[in-house]
């Protein structure tokens, strides 16, 4: 895959997101995830999940496994180099975990941890149902932006949070609407592939971008 076909490919889906937050108007009530309510969480009560604290800053995570992986069930947020709470603010780090370079991300999870590569993120999406139906299944049941025929379970209980990302060029996208995972990865020398979830979408796409764009980093038990 060509730098500049990525290139062109990240610029067209950026603008049709663009247009359709500004043509709202279909079916999208701008409230905050399903109707049910606010804020994250899993979609099953009888989800049994485990915990893990960071022995580095003392923060900790809740687990769960997933096709026989354990895997955080939250994004990590743990504070390096070349990483960044959206849009500067710490209250976004305490919700969604902060958004990391891929080379950040790579170093990023706690020893016994990694960032999952693109094959494991494979396993994920089938484990649940396959990549065009994984989205639903995969976020969080409440803090989406609201869209019509889109209803997300979390019925794994691995609650992905729309949190957004950082252009390679500094500015910050789409909290509320979107969330971006990289993997460990690499597509060529400047780019490495990610995973995505829209609010309007069921699916979970895969694409690669800049190492030096922001996205958002989910640990795996190794």
């Amino acid at each position: 895959m060509s730098k500049l076909f990525v290139s062109i490919m990240h610029l067209f889906f950026t603008t049709v997101m663009f247009l359709a937050f500004m043509l709202a108007g279909c079916g999208d009530n701008g409230d905050g995830g399903n109707p049910a309510g606010e804020g994250g969480g899993g979609g099953d009560p009888n989800i049994t999940y485990g915990s893990f604290t960071d022995s580095r800053d003392g923060k900790s995570y809740k687990t769960v496994t997933i096709g026989g992986k354990i895997w955080m069930a939250e994004n990590l947020n743990y504070q390096t180099d070349s990483s960044w709470c959206y849009a500067n603010a710490d209250s976004n780090c305490t919700k969604y975990g902060r958004l990391y370079t891929w080379s950040a991300a790579l170093t990023a999870c706690p020893s016994g941890w990694h960032l999952p590569a693109d094959a494991e993120w494979t396993a994920l999406t089938d484990a649940v149902g396959g990549s065009p139906i994984a989205g639903i299944k995969l976020k969080s049941v409440s803090g989406w932006r609201y869209y019509s025929g889109i209803i997300s379970t979390d019925e794994y209980g691995f609650s992905a949070l729309p949190g957004g990302y950082r252009f390679n060029g500094g500015d910050f996208f789409y909290i509320g609407r979107y969330g971006g995972w990289w993997t460990a990865t690499v597509d060529d020398a400047s780019y490495a592939y990610y995973r995505g979830v829209f609010y309007y979408f069921e699916g979970v796409g895969r694409n690669s971008y800049y190492r030096s764009g922001g996205f958002s980093a989910r640990c795996l038990r190794d």
